[in-house]
């Protein structure tokens, strides 16, 4: 049995109940609430779960932009809650863009990829106002987030019903402890979620050749999506011809991953280096230092 470090007790007592769309990340959304960003909030469609917030680097110009989908079993989650995350990635110089979107039992399959579709493209029209690069988005998520932005990479239905491409106008995909590969489904609510065992809400039946490339992050000890999930998407995207970069960290769970990026608790995995890596490898001669 591998040995719990007190560290990862630390990310649970914090973390365990962030799906459950609870208050237990305020310590490390707290420890968040200064630094070299600004934070704006905003709409990219008119409903009460259609806002955005922005975080801003200061004196952003031209930055690459992280569109960042939280997870929640697509039943739960809010923006608020994530603040850590976003303000780590900010701090490295992104413009980063956390939505909220409408989840079971507002909606099903695909309503919570319409309204991520939307914010996709809200995110392009208006990232120059944030000092933003428009031709330098990402998406990135975990969890059920995850799964999200990867169907908006993968199946071009999403981005194409808002005028938008996915092999040109997504410059990489980020996921963290996605499910991406999860058939059969054994939870009631879920079959509810999808209507059923339905290939098309899938990732990696989309995989075609010419997706944008790919960082697949997920933990080693994850119990809640199992870790196959990614190196299967991995294996598959490299099979076709993609670039896909999938890395697994040991003794790592599906909450401390994404707790990870919080400064207090960064020793759990490198995740923040990882995507600093990733984007800025895809983000052309103008990613600023």
């Amino acid at each position: 049995m591998p040995k719990i470090s007190k560290r990862h007790v630390l990310a649970g007592l914090l973390i365990s109940g962030l799906l459950a769309g609870c208050s237990a990340t305020t310590p490390l959304n707290a420890l968040a609430d200064s630094g070299p960003f600004s934070v704006s909030n905003d709409q990219y469609g008119a409903g009460p779960r259609n806002g955005v917030d922005v975080y801003t680097p200061a004196r952003a110009n031209r930055r690459p932009v992280i569109v960042f989908f939280y997870g929640g079993s697509w039943d739960s989650g809010n923006k608020r809650n994530y603040r850590f995350v976003a303000a780590a990635l900010a701090e490295r110089g992104y413009v980063v863009v956390v939505p909220d979107y409408r989840v079971y039992p507002e909606v099903r399959f695909a309503g919570f990829m319409q309204d991520s579709a939307q914010a996709v493209a809200w995110t392009k029209r208006n990232a120059g106002r944030f000092g933003g690069d428009a031709a330098r988005v990402f998406v990135m998520g975990h969890s059920a987030g995850a799964h999200i932005a990867a169907m908006l990479s993968l199946d071009e239905q999403w981005l194409k019903a808002v005028g938008l491409n996915a092999r040109r106008d997504i410059a990489g995909l980020i996921g963290v402890a996605g499910p991406y590969d999860f058939l059969p489904l054994r939870s009631n609510r879920l079959k509810e979620i999808f209507s059923g065992d339905n290939p098309r809400t899938q990732p990696i039946n989309f995989v075609d050749g010419g997706e944008p490339p790919s960082l697949l992050l997920h933990g080693g000890q994850d119990t809640t999506v199992e870790p196959g999930n990614t190196t299967r998407l991995a294996n598959k995207l490299r099979a076709k011809g993609n670039q896909s970069t999938a890395i697994i960290y040991p003794n790592v769970g599906h909450v401390q991953i994404i707790g990870a990026f919080a400064p207090l608790l960064k020793g759990l995995a490198p995740v923040v280096d990882d995507v600093d890596r990733f984007v800025r490898s895809h983000s052309g001669k103008r990613t600023a230092s």
